[in-house]
């Protein structure tokens, strides 16, 4: 992460409790954003990631629990007073309005000469490149471009933090992609804090600093994108983020877990309970964790091959019913359908489940 600007204020949530009836969306939810950091909130829809957002940006109110930024209890200050910028999925422009006019609404509002608003909203269309669109409508613009007048209008009042709720959805793929890398560029170079919320894995991973990931209301994990992927806290994150194999195994006496034939440490405090040796339980394998062999004994075949550009994906169908999923360097992969194969853990541990769990539903990243 780059250094935050001298302005950047740090976020908590302490205890911040939110209910709508009988369903709690947060559950005491206690969250830090460091100055300068981008948290991207990940999970399912219902998760309460929305609900934060709302919270922390006066959208909504807490039944418990307070919110702070930069040391400051905002909880009870009303949205307008909170110097925050706000970004949704739908653009939420004015069609009456010209882009640079857009861009320096919120300038207008606190009082900013219309020279000076219309030098920022200029250096701001700069920023977001958009350079000389300043006199054009709205409806002249693509998606992308109307979402990055959106961002650069978000920027204008200089918030304190930023507040990015669902903003690439809207948009098709090559230009949330190309989006992404650009909201990124921009947060780092301002420095500003950022709460990111997204149900797109790709976006949490490839974005943000620290990703929280979210379930009933509370926080499963939060950490880097790396650590939340390689060295998940729970079965439930686990699967929500990458693809997941579930493989049936038991726990050996030593407490590693059986597998594939194979003694595979289990993830130091992730089992999530204690198993005594013998029981059966599930392995949770991601598809390059796996390596298909040539074995004509072998007690798999291959049933499906997907092409992926670098990667491989292969389907083995086991003789016990089981279908794994096996992920492979496109190059030098060249196990033809309907081959009989042996299957190797290439992990060095793994998080175990009970057998019998529920798999998570994970969204598409459409």
């Amino acid at each position: 992460m780059n250094g935050s600007s001298p302005s950047a204020a740090g976020v908590e949530f302490n205890g911040v409790q939110r209910h709508f009836g009988d369903v709690t969306a947060l559950a005491g939810l206690d969250l830090e954003i460091h100055p300068g950091e981008l948290v991207a909130l990940l999970g399912p829809s219902g998760c309460g990631k929305t609900t934060a957002l709302r919270i922390l940006g006066g959208f909504d109110k807490p039944d418990g629990g307070t919110v702070s930024v930069g040391g400051r209890d905002l909880t009870k200050v009303p949205a307008h007073k909170r110097d925050m910028g706000m970004v949704f999925q739908a653009y939420s422009l004015f069609p009456n309005m010209d882009v640079r006019t857009n861009v320096a609404f919120g300038l207008r509002m606190r009082g900013a000469t219309k020279t000076d608003r219309y030098k920022r909203a200029d250096e701001l269309l700069e920023l977001v490149g958009l350079t000389g669109t300043g006199d054009r409508y709205p409806y002249q613009l693509s998606g992308g471009q109307q979402q990055r007048v959106a961002i650069a209008r978000a920027l204008a009042i200089e918030p304190t933090v930023l507040l990015l709720d669902e903003p690439l959805s809207a948009l098709d793929a090559r230009v949330r992609l190309q989006l992404r890398g650009e909201i990124r560029s921009i947060q780092q170079r301002l420095g500003i804090t950022t709460l990111f919320v997204t149900h797109d894995q790709s976006e949490a991973l490839s974005m943000a600093d620290r990703v929280g990931v979210m379930r009933s209301g509370r926080l499963e994990q939060l950490d880097t994108p790396e650590n939340v992927y390689r060295d998940p806290a729970t079965a439930f994150v686990a699967e929500f983020v990458g693809a997941m194999n579930r493989v049936a195994g038991r726990i050996g006496d030593d407490g590693d877990v059986v597998v594939l034939g194979q003694r595979v440490p289990t993830v130091p405090g992730r089992a999530g309970t204690a198993y005594a040796p013998g029981a059966p339980v599930e392995a949770l394998l991601r598809p390059e964790a796996l390596q298909a062999l040539p074995d004509a004994g072998g007690p798999g075949e291959i049933s499906e091959r997907t092409f992926l550009g670098s990667a491989v994906r292969l389907k083995v169908n086991l003789d016990d019913g089981q279908a794994i999923m096996v992920e492979a360097p496109s190059h030098g992969t060249d196990l033809p359908l309907g081959a009989r194969v042996g299957l190797k853990v290439v992990a060095d541990q793994v998080v175990v489940a009970d057998p019998g769990t529920t798999p998570v539903a994970v969204p598409s990243a459409a």
